[in-house]
């Protein structure tokens, strides 16, 4: 709460009560869609509507944490990558005072995402967003508050989320070379040249028009609008966002890394379903193919099957 709304209290008025992360949850598709129009004018709605069912518990100790015994640990993380959308007692979350900060930077990044378009989006690079965001009005520059979020986001050490991939962009500012990638038609997205784009092109030959890019290479910014509306959609959980996508930086998709999908599977193509598809079992039986998030994978991300791991 801002200082000025800390002057000459109400000695009658109890403070206002914690946001409902429950509740949050359930606002936020109204929430974002009332910031992409008019902004931090929602975040006073919310505050109003949100009204918590109980006190946050204090948070419990971690079972692990002094235990070290690696067969153990590794238990925990499988158990969470196969239940990843349920929370955890260590799972890492934002504090309550900074929700409505990670709500504003989410509905910014989106509003950019909108204006941009799509496909651009996945290689617009940081500093080509603050321009873009300076310069139109229906993005809105940062100011420094969401600056200093992202900032922090992006150098935040990802294993006190639970994520053990390798950090590939250590460079927020980022950029891809317009050589270095290229359009795939009728999809939208982009592929870094080389072994991604070859063997894109290989897997289509050998199954045809039944199988489609779905997510190519994708650049920061594109993975802190992914990351933080995951995180918004958690109600604030960092550790569950980071076990269905990884933190800006972390992403493998900066390397190479693709998705593919079934032509006509909608949203079905990054679910579990996939993995039942005709198309993935003829993917798999190519033997050239690896899946990067296996179902024992040691990276604490779910079972992706639609993920295909450039080397």
């Amino acid at each position: 709460m801002a200082d000025r709304d800390r002057q000459d209290p109400d000695p009658v008025e109890s403070p206002p009560p914690p946001i409902d992360r429950r509740a949050l949850l359930k606002l936020v598709p109204l929430g974002a869609l009332a910031l992409l129009l008019d902004g931090g004018r929602a975040i006073e709605r919310a505050r109003r509507i949100l009204v918590p069912r109980h006190p946050r518990p204090e948070p419990p100790v971690d079972p692990l944490a002094d235990e070290g015994a690696g067969p153990r640990r590794g238990h925990d993380r499988l158990h969470k990558i196969r239940d990843f959308d349920r929370t955890f007692p260590d799972d890492v979350l934002i504090e309550e005072s900074r929700l409505e900060l990670l709500v504003s930077t989410a509905a910014r990044l989106e509003r950019a995402l909108q204006a941009i378009g799509h496909g651009n989006f996945n290689l617009v690079t940081f500093d080509q967003l603050l321009r873009y965001a300076a310069r139109y009005a229906e993005i809105g520059a940062f100011p420094p508050a969401e600056l200093d979020f992202l900032d922090e986001i992006f150098h935040a050490d990802a294993t006190r989320y639970g994520f053990f991939g390798d950090k590939v962009l250590h460079e927020q500012t980022a950029s891809f070379p317009e050589r270095d990638v290229e359009k795939i038609p009728a999809s939208g997205h982009y592929l870094l040249r080389g072994e991604p784009l070859e063997k894109y092109r290989r897997i289509r030959r050998d199954l045809g028009d039944g199988i489609f890019l779905t997510s190519g290479v994708r650049n920061v910014v594109k993975q802190y609008q992914l990351f933080l509306s995951k995180a918004v959609a958690t109600g604030g959980n960092l550790s569950q966002a980071s076990r269905s996508l990884a933190p800006p930086g972390y992403s493998y998709h900066a390397i190479g890394d693709f998705d593919v999908g079934r032509v006509g599977f909608g949203l079905k193509n990054f679910t579990a379903d996939f993995a039942e598809t005709p198309e993935y079992q003829k993917l798999i039986d190519l033997g050239y193919v690896d899946i990067r998030y296996t179902e024992t994978n040691p990276f604490g991300v779910r079972h992706e099957p639609w993920h295909i791991k450039i080397a």
